[in-house]
């Protein structure tokens, strides 16, 4: 229990002042430094020189890792239920959703909130892309290099080095 104040006291601290604060693009901002200081405590990882934007939810954030140089953009949502894994030099536009968990449904006989749920991480390789408005669902590894389009809905894993867009996401183009 006391082993988890420290960082229960992060998760305080960032919800109720920090997360509303505005920030630059900056990771020398002092309120994102101030961010990243208690995302340090609060999630697996941190890299250096990372930029948490305002507005970004992450729930407990215990299963969060963020690599070097990486960012997450203003009103991002990182539900994890599962690993997330963000790479290094991530650029991540505003309004990210990440989901890690799915509910169960091939029971037609049983009510789909009775059947439980699945839960599969995401990771995001290195100097990666993704726009504005993108949702990235479980299971999905988007490959090193990168490109996702802004407003897309990633379902499968996309290939390093691979221009993905739409609804769902497809591989537009290679870079």
């Amino acid at each position: 229990m006391f082993k988890e104040f420290p960082r229960l006291l992060a998760l305080m601290f960032y919800y109720l002042i920090f997360k509303h604060l505005p920030s630059t693009n900056s990771a020398t901002d002092p309120i994102v430094r101030v961010r990243v200081f208690l995302c340090r405590m609060i999630f697996k990882s941190v890299g250096n020189n990372v930029n948490i934007q305002k507005g970004v939810y992450f729930g407990k954030g215990n299963k969060i890792s963020i690599g070097d140089f990486s960012g997450i953009g203003e009103n991002s949502r990182l539900a994890q239920a599962d690993e997330i894994i963000i790479g290094n030099n991530v650029l991540i536009g505003q309004e990210l959703m990440v989901v890690t968990q799915n509910h169960n449904f091939s029971d037609k006989d049983q009510l789909i909130r009775e059947q439980g749920g699945t839960t599969k991480p995401v990771i995001i390789g290195n100097n990666v892309w993704i726009g504005a408005r993108v949702i990235i669902l479980p299971g999905v590894t988007i490959g090193d290099g990168a490109i996702i389009a802004a407003g897309s809905v990633v379902v499968k894993s996309i290939s390093a080095f691979s221009i993905a867009g739409g609804v769902p996401a497809k591989i537009i183009k290679e870079r």
